[in-house]
C-alpha cells in the first residue's frame, strides 16, 4: 500500500511562535527536515509533507513536548469550528485565580491580617502561614502551572531555557523561600497571560471562521424536470446546474446560463456596491445573490472555489513568518539564556562574594526570572500578522503569509501590466466618426444592423453600444460574411458593407483624409471599423481596450504614498501603451515585450529601486511576479498560474485596494514596532528596579501580563481595519 506523501495533525497547545518554534526542533530530524513541516496556528494544524515516519512517531514526539497531537480527520475543504466554549486552560486559570484568593484570605483571617499576608513580615515567613493557606496556595500554584509543567519539563531535558522553564523555576524557588502568596500570584498571572494569548490567536481564528461559514452547504441542482434538489456542496460535480433564489447565497463557483441580477460580492472581492449579472457572467461561492433568480453551471468542486482557495491560503500563510517575526524569535532565543545566567549570578555572586543574605538576592534573581519572560515580545508579532492578514482576507485582500504583509510597507516602485489590470481586456467604442452628409445615429444603426450577426469582440462591442444609445437597427437582408476583411447586406434596399482599414483600401474608396484620420487612430491603439456603401465611405468607429474606472485616482493615491515609481510591462505596441500610460499617470513605459522581457525589466527595476511590486492578471505575468519583491495578481479575474506566482491577490476585478494595502501594511508594521519597543523598554524598567530592590515577584509578572495585554489588543485593532470600498 503506498505512502501518503502528506499527513495532518490537529495539535493542542499550540497557540504561539514558541511553540511552532519547539516543534519543529523535535519534529524535523523526524520527517526528513524543518522545511517539511507546515504549520497552521489559527486552526492548530500541523502538515507533514514528504517522507514520513508512522503517525504514532510523531504523535509520541508532540507528547513529549508538552503538547499533543490527534489525526486530524477533515476534508481539506472544511475545518473544525474550535470551541468557544471553556476549556481546559481557561477551567485552571480560573482555579488558581480562586485559590489564589481563598489562600490569601485565609493567610490573612487566621494570622496578621492583610499585611502579614502580603508579606511585610520579610522573606522567609513560612512558618506563620497556616497549613490551609499553604494547601489552598499550592492547589493555586499546581492549577496555574498545569499547562506549564510539561513544556517546562522538556525545555530543562533539552537545555533550551524559555518562558516556561523560567516561570517554574521562579514559582518553585518563591515557594522554597517561604513567599507562597507571590509563587500563588505568579503562577496565576502567568496562566492568565497564557490563556490572553491563546484568547487572541481564538480572535484571530474566528474572523477566519467567518469566511468559512459565508457558503451555503447545500445547493439547488435542477433536475431534468425543471424542478430544483438540495444537495449537499461538497457532492456537486462540475458542470451541474444549480438555481439560486433571490436572497441567497450562491454556493459554488460558477457561469450564469440564466436570469439577470445583481450580486453582493464584498465577501469574496470588497466591492462595497452590487455587480450586475447576466447569462455569461461569473459567480463566486459565498456572494449573495439580488433580486433575480438565477441557474448558474459549476465551473468548479467545492473544495476549489475562490472562497476555498482564499481560506485554504490564509490558513498556510501562518507557516511563512514575517521578517519581524523572525527577529523577534532569534533575539529571544538568545535573551532568555542570557537573563538565566544573569539570574544564577545575582543569586550566587552577592552572596559568596560579598557575605550578603541568601534570601534577599535569590528573591532578586527569581524577579530577574520572571522578567526574562519573553512571553509579550513573543507574542507581539505574531498577534499583529495574524490580525493583518485576516482583515486584509475580509476586505477582499488574500496575503500568503507575514513577509507578504510586511513588503507593501516598503515598496519604492510598482510595475503594471496593462491589459486586464489597467484596462477592462476588452474593446470598447472610442469614438464615432460620420461622414459624407450621415449621422452618428445612421452610421451605428448600419454598424448594429450588419454586426448582429458576428461573434466577433468587436463585433460584440459595437452592439452593445448600439443598444446602450437605445437604437434599434432594422433586420438586415442578404448578409454575406468576407472572412478575414469585414461583411455586406441589403440595408433600405442599398447594399452597405462593413470592414477594415485593409477591406477599404481593396475597395478602393479610401480618400487622403479618411487614411490620414485611419491612421493616426491606429498609432494611438485604437482598432478601426469603416462602415461604407457602393459610392463612398459613411464613416468609421474607432474602438479600444479601455482604461478601467477610477485606476488615475487609485494610482495618484498611490504616489501620494510615496510610491516613486509606476511603471506599465505590456506585450502591445507602443502607441497604444503610451496612450493608456498618459491617461493613467504612468511614469514609464516598456511596450512590445514577450514574458522574458517582462522578467529582464523587472530585474533592472529590482536593482534600480530594491523592493518593486509586479500587478498582473495573465499567465504571461507570472515570470515577471516571481521575479519581483512582491507578486500582487486580479485575483478574481486572473488566470490560476499569475495567482499562484503572486504572494498578494487582489479579489475585485480592479486596483481600487491597492492604496488601502500598502496602508495597511504600514499600519502593521508600525503596530509590530510598538508593540516590540513598549515590551522591550517595559523589561529594562523593571530591571533596574530589581537591581535596585524595588522590584517584588508579583509585579513583575502584574508587569509583564499588563504589557502582554497590550499588544494583545494593539495588534487586534487591526482587526478592525477597512477599506474605502467597504465603509
Amino acid at each position: 500500500m503506498p505512502v501518503p506523501d502528506r499527513i495532518q495533525f490537529k495539535i493542542h497547545g499550540m497557540d504561539c511562535a514558541e511553540e511552532v518554534a519547539v516543534l519543529r526542533r523535535e519534529l524535523g530530524s523526524l520527517v526528513g527536515g524543518e522545511e517539511n513541516l507546515t504549520f497552521d496556528v489559527l486552526q492548530g494544524r500541523l502538515t507533514v509533507s514528504g517522507s514520513r515516519p508512522d503517525a504514532s512517531a510523531i504523535t509520541d514526539a508532540v507528547r513529549r513536548t508538552g503538547m499533543r497531537a490527534e489525526l486530524w480527520q477533515v476534508d481539506n475543504a472544511t475545518a473544525p469550528t474550535p470551541s468557544r466554549g471553556w476549556n481546559g486552560k481557561t477551567i485552571a486559570t480560573v482555579a488558581s485565580g480562586v485559590l489564589t484568593v481563598a489562600g490569601f484570605a485565609t493567610h490573612a483571617a487566621l494570622n496578621g491580617g492583610v499585611a502579614a499576608a502580603l508579606g511585610s513580615e520579610g522573606l522567609g515567613a513560612t512558618a506563620t502561614i497556616p497549613l490551609i493557606a499553604r494547601v489552598l496556595y499550592m492547589g493555586a500554584v499546581l492549577s496555574g502551572a498545569w499547562f506549564v509543567l510539561p513544556k517546562a519539563w522538556y525545555s530543562l531535558r533539552r537545555l533550551r531555557p524559555d518562558m516556561n522553564l523560567l516561570m517554574t523555576i521562579a514559582v518553585v524557588g518563591a515557594i522554597g523561600i517561604g513567599e507562597w502568596f507571590e509563587a500563588a500570584t505568579v503562577s496565576f498571572l502567568f496562566a492568565l497571560s497564557l490563556a490572553l494569548e491563546s484568547w487572541s490567536v481564538g480572535r484571530a481564528r474566528r474572523a477566519v471562521e467567518a469566511l468559512m461559514k459565508i457558503a451555503p452547504e447545500s445547493v439547488g441542482v435542477v433536475l431534468p424536470d425543471g424542478t430544483s434538489q438540495a444537495t449537499p456542496s461538497a457532492q456537486v460535480a462540475v458542470g451541474t446546474i444549480f438555481r439560486v433564489p433571490p436572497g441567497e447565497r450562491i454556493g459554488l463557483d460558477g457561469t450564469v446560463t440564466q436570469g439577470v441580477t445583481e450580486v453582493n460580492q464584498a465577501p469574496i472581492t470588497g466591492e462595497s456596491l452590487p455587480v450586475s449579472k447576466e447569462t455569461g457572467s461569473a459567480v463566486f461561492a459565498g456572494t449573495i445573490n439580488g433580486n433575480g433568480v438565477i441557474e448558474v453551471r459549476s465551473t468548479k468542486i467545492a473544495s476549489d472555489t475562490t472562497l476555498a482557495h482564499v481560506i485554504r491560503l490564509v490558513a498556510e500563510s501562518q507557516g511563512r513568518r514575517a521578517p519581524a517575526e523572525q527577529w523577534v524569535n532569534r533575539f529571544a532565543q538568545i535573551y532568555t539564556p542570557v537573563v538565566f545566567a544573569i539570574a544564577i549570578l545575582v543569586a550566587t555572586i552577592p552572596p559568596l562574594a560579598f557575605q550578603q543574605a541568601w534570601g534577599v538576592w535569590l528573591y532578586q534573581a527569581l524577579v530577574l526570572l520572571v522578567l526574562g519572560c519573553p512571553c509579550a515580545l513573543v507574542i507581539s508579532t505574531p498577534v499583529s500578522i495574524v490580525a493583518g492578514l485576516a482583515a486584509a482576507a475580509r476586505n477582499g485582500v488574500l496575503v500568503k503569509g507575514g513577509l507578504a504583509l510586511e513588503l507593501p510597507a516598503r515598496l519604492k516602485a510598482i510595475a503594471m501590466d496593462k491589459t486586464g489590470t489597467l484596462t477592462e481586456g476588452k474593446p470598447a467604442v472610442a469614438k464615432v466618426v460620420a461622414l459624407n452628409g450621415h449621422t452618428e445615429q445612421e452610421l451605428l444603426e448600419r454598424a448594429g444592423a450588419l454586426e448582429a450577426s458576428s461573434e466577433h469582440p468587436l463585433a460584440r462591442a459595437i452592439c452593445e453600444y448600439v443598444t446602450s444609445r437605445g437604437l434599434r437597427p432594422e433586420h438586415a437582408r442578404d448578409f454575406t460574411l468576407i472572412p478575414g476583411k469585414g461583411a455586406t447586406a441589403i440595408l433600405d434596399g442599398r447594399l452597405f458593407w462593413l470592414g477594415s482599414h485593409r477591406f477599404l483600401e481593396e475597395r478602393g474608396q479610401e480618400t487622403p483624409e479618411v487614411h490620414s484620420l485611419l491612421d493616426e487612430l491606429s498609432k494611438t491603439g485604437h482598432s478601426v471599423v469603416v462602415i461604407g456603401n457602393e459610392t463612398h465611405v459613411c464613416g468609421f468607429i474607432a474602438l479600444a481596450d479601455r482604461l478601467r474606472p477610477g485606476v488615475r485616482e487609485v494610482l495618484a493615491a498611490t504616489h501620494a504614498l510615496g510610491i516613486a515609481h509606476v511603471v506599465m510591462l505590456t506585450g502591445d505596441n507602443e502607441g497604444t501603451a503610451r496612450t493608456i500610460a498618459k491617461q493613467a499617470g504612468i511614469d514609464e513605459v516598456h511596450s512590445e515585450l514577450l514574458p522574458a522581457d517582462k522578467v529582464t525589466v523587472m530585474e533592472s527595476l529590482v536593482q534600480k529601486y530594491g523592493v518593486v511590486a509586479m500587478i498582473g492578471d495573465g499567465v504571461n505575468d507570472a515570470p515577471a511576479m516571481a521575479r519581483s519583491s512582491l507578486g500582487i495578481a486580479m485575483g478574481a479575474i486572473g488566470s490560476d498560474a499569475a495567482i499562484e506566482a503572486a504572494d498578494i491577490a487582489l479579489m475585485s476585478d480592479d486596483l481600487h485596494q491597492l492604496p488601502w494595502l500598502i496602508a495597511h501594511s504600514r499600519r502593521t508594521v508600525s503596530i509590530i514596532r510598538q508593540n516590540i519597543i513598549l515590551s522591550l523598554a517595559v523589561k529594562f524598567i523593571f530591571v533596574v528596579l530589581a537591581f535596585s530592590g524595588h522590584a517584588s515577584l508579583w509585579a513583575a509578572i502584574a508587569a509583564d501580563m499588563g504589557v502582554s495585554l497590550l499588544v494583545i489588543f494593539n495588534g487586534l485593532r487591526l482587526l478592525n481595519s477597512t477599506s474605502p470600498a467597504r465603509a
